[in-house]
């Protein structure tokens, strides 16, 4: 083939595809260029996922309407003038590629006006070719309705995920750039459903607990220093709230959302000993530095930069962020148990995500017989009358075929050290044993026997009681709540980002649902990965974590016999549903040569 030029119209493909990748890169790009025309009000509809159809509307200064073919052309700004403007950008967009990418992919609409006008422009554009143009009323501002995305790029389209999971990562970005300009109204509404919204007063606290919720707001720490020329603002959560993945450090470079692997890990590096291996902290982080020590022409899509000092802004992104935990983290938190409408009291000891190692803070009182452990109320009418394959105890272990063979030799229960591991006595030598993962092991396996029989494994609530979440974590939940419901959750949808909660698995009765939910939507966003559990066992797996007794919990000698009487009926007793053992046994051969009895 020899060498030509490419058509005008294959070029705009192929700069749309490098900008526009999805329905979020269309709403990413236009929320952008309302804040760099001094909205203080944007508002976001869709419908559906934002194939059919995205308004954004704002207040800002709006289009000249001498300008307005001119703002779909590509490479058309007012944000620069030459090369040198490159190297102090203040704005958010600067390549003008935005809209000429858009309308090449898409049908547009763009109602405009601008101050000094004294009527709007309309104007209507398909596949990237203005259709027509007139005079309308409008406010000042600019309201842009993008319709039929990549209606001329089929192959494109067949690369987008399910709408729920495009839904989710809309409400990511509005939540993200609501984070970063407080000061601006942000509303978000989908299918005619406003779920999101921020009131533009200025304070970032408010705007936080609007997109992660009441419940995690508590444990976020602010954190605001300078070092020199950077500033790093915002809030980062205390050690005993987490995540599974990176994807909750949400960074902002002047105002710009990026993904900069580097201050990720400063991030990260700043809860060095404080999480455990695998766990990530949720953090809102606004960094703010001159503009020339920035370059934030490096990407398309303008989400990596490259910073003149890449150390400096690491280490006062590092110690912004220790500091913050550091302080205020230590700092114990108002003890006193709350009421739950699932069983009574619990203590405040975060996320069912963080450590199983209860820490420092004050115990949750073990309220429950472990000879039965995780069997509440339906359970203990079936026990009583004499469903005998749900306890331990009612096995018959001398007459008869045993209903569950025993898995262990009989152990005697010595004590407990460091309230987290006890200590037993078998044939064999001395065992060690992890309560907390042997107690997960037995829930789980009784879990599993019960969801097996399709027996009812939840508990109903006296009491209704609410969550609130982030928007794209309402998406997840709402996508999966028929999983929920057979694993025993009993969810509903109540508003933008409300669920009532009126029934958990009958093991989680005696803790706060809000903790083991939490975890589980960690799970949804992870979703299925090769090699990994399926979805359905990882919720199952945390809902046992979460109804597990924990490490550093006192037991008495009766609670003790109990976890090792039903861990001797396991199928698989030496692993906790994560693999990890749940014993360790010295045998006698190896006591007598630690003593020297035997050489």
């Amino acid at each position: 083939m020899p060498i030509h030029i490419l058509a005008e119209e294959v070029v705009a493909k192929i700069a749309a595809g490098e900008v526009i990748e999805r329905p979020a890169s269309v709403v990413k790009e236009l929320i952008e260029n309302a804040v760099d025309a001094g909205a203080n009000a944007i508002h976001v509809a869709l419908q559906g996922d934002g194939r059919r159809r995205i308004q954004i509307s704002d207040n800002g200064h709006g289009i000249p309407g001498a300008e307005a073919e001119l703002a779909f052309a590509r490479h058309a700004t007012s944000k620069l003038n030459d090369s040198e403007d490159l190297f102090h950008i203040q704005t958010l967009g600067f390549r003008g590629e935005a809209l000429a990418s858009i309308a090449a992919v898409s049908h547009v609409t763009l109602i405009t006006r601008s101050e000094g006008d004294d009527f709007g422009t309309s104007l209507r554009v398909v596949g990237g070719r203005i259709e027509h143009r007139r005079a309308v009323g409008a406010p000042r501002g600019t309201v842009l309705t993008i319709e039929h995305l990549f209606f001329n790029t089929p192959a494109r389209l067949k690369f987008l995920k399910k709408e729920t999971t495009e839904k989710r990562h809309i409400a990511g970005i509005v939540t993200r750039y609501a984070m970063a300009y407080p000061q601006i109204r942000f509303t978000l509404e989908q299918d005619g459903y406003e779920v999101f919204r921020t009131s533009g007063n200025g304070r970032l606290i408010d705007v936080v607990v609007s997109a992660m919720g009441i419940e995690q707001t508590r444990d976020m720490l602010e954190v605001d220093q300078t070092s020199g020329a950077i500033q790093v603002l915002g809030y980062t959560s205390a050690p005993r709230l987490n995540r599974a993945d990176r994807q909750r450090i949400t960074l902002f470079v002047n105002g710009r959302w990026v993904q900069d692997s580097g201050l990720t890990y400063a991030v990260i590096q700043a809860y060095h000993t404080l999480l455990m291996t695998g766990r990530f902290p949720i953090s809102v982080l606004l960094i703010n530095l001159p503009p020339e020590d920035v370059d934030v022409n490096v990407h398309p899509t303008k989400a990596e930069v490259r910073f003149r000092d890449a150390d400096a802004v690491f280490s006062a992104v590092q110690r912004a962020v220790r500091r913050a935990v550091i302080e205020q983290g230590a700092a114990p938190r108002l003890s006193g148990a709350r009421h739950s409408a699932f069983a009574g009291r619990y203590s405040e000891t975060g996320s069912g995500d963080a450590d199983e190692s209860a820490g420092s803070e004050e115990q949750t009182p073990l309220d429950m017989p472990l000879e039965t452990p995780g069997q509440f109320a339906r359970h203990r009418s079936l026990i009583a009358r004499g469903d005998a394959d749900l306890a331990a105890e009612q096995i018959p272990e001398r007459l008869g075929t045993p209903l569950r063979p025993r898995t262990l030799p009989p152990l005697r229960v010595v004590g407990q050290i460091a309230a987290s591991y006890i200590v037993a006595e078998g044939p064999a030598g001395m065992y060690l044993i992890d309560q907390h993962a042997a107690h997960e092991r037995i829930l789980y396996e009784q879990f599993m026997a019960e969801y097996a029989r399709q027996g009812n494994i939840t508990q109903l609530a006296l009491e209704a009681q609410s969550l609130q979440v982030a928007p794209d974590e309402a998406r997840l939940l709402e996508e999966k709540l028929p999983l929920l419901h057979e694993l025993g959750f009993d969810l509903e949808a109540f508003g933008p980002s409300l669920f009532i909660v009126r029934g958990v698995p009958a093991m989680l009765a005696d803790t706060d649902p809000a903790s083991a939910i939490g975890g589980i939507l960690d799970d949804l966003a992870l979703g299925n990965q090769p090699g990994m559990a399926s979805i359905e066992e990882k919720i199952v797996v945390r809902v046992c974590k979460s109804a597990a007794v924990k490490a550093g919990q006192v037991l008495n000698h009766t609670q003790m016999q109990g976890i090792i009487q039903q861990l001797e009926r396991c199928q698989s007793p030496l692993t906790c549903p994560h693999g990890r053992p749940t014993m360790i046994l010295m045998s006698n051969a190896q006591l007598e040569k630690e003593f020297g009895r035997i050489q």
